[in-house]
């Protein structure tokens, strides 16, 4: 098992949200850890991300916001056409710069800005998906050395994602999908991340008391 965790990544592309549907119930309301999310959308269209994610999530769902610090046991996702990273301070940025792989937001960006911020208590997922992207940021999270978790291309709806990530690096787990939500509720959150959700946890029912 993997040292303290303090975030997760996750990117995906065709097939993504579907494996997301089998993933996220898995993760407890108590979850401590943030997750940022980057699926590829349509760059011109709203976003409804965070009505289908809320309804298959525990944890709150945002869109993340620029300058946003990263709260314990939230899911973010990044918003259409622009790139999402995590800043050194452990907060959001939003960009516009080209795009990765004909992407924006670009799975690369989120990954390989995260892996500088988090290093070694950084934890990067990447489902399915037709195009390369995702395959260069999960191995700078594997050289930073981080926690690395790619689907099992065989239970990938579009194995092509998967299948470039594993030609890049040693991946240290490539789990089917069923195994890989409750993989991310085993995870050891760090006593900071830990903190953080019992805050978040504490608050919420104060506000229902």
């Amino acid at each position: 098992m993997a040292s303290a965790i303090e975030a997760i990544v996750i990117g995906g592309s065709a097939g993504g949200l579907d494996a997301l549907s089998q993933i996220l119930p898995a993760l407890p309301p108590a979850f401590a850890l943030p997750i940022a999310l980057v699926l590829h959308v349509h760059p011109r269209k709203p976003s409804h991300l965070a009505q289908v994610l809320s309804a298959r999530c525990a944890l709150p769902v945002k869109e993340a916001e620029d300058k946003e610090p990263l709260s314990a046991g939230t899911l973010y996702f990044a918003p259409p056409n622009y790139h999402l990273l995590v800043e050194q301070r452990r907060s959001f940025s939003l960009s516009v710069d080209d795009p990765v792989f004909f992407s924006r937001p670009a799975i690369d960006v989120l990954f390989e800005s995260a892996a500088d911020a988090f290093g070694p208590a950084l934890a990067g997922v990447l489902l399915s998906g037709g195009s390369e992207d995702g395959a260069r940021g999960i191995a700078q999270i594997q050289r930073s050395g981080g926690l690395t978790v790619v689907q099992a291309p065989g239970t990938a709806s579009v194995p092509v994602m998967p299948n470039a990530a594993l030609r890049l690096c040693a991946v240290r787990h490539v789990l089917p999908l069923s195994e890989i939500g409750p993989f991310l509720a085993r995870l050891p959150a760090s006593e900071q991340a830990a903190a953080g959700a019992a805050a978040v946890a504490a608050g919420g029912e104060e506000e229902q008391g």
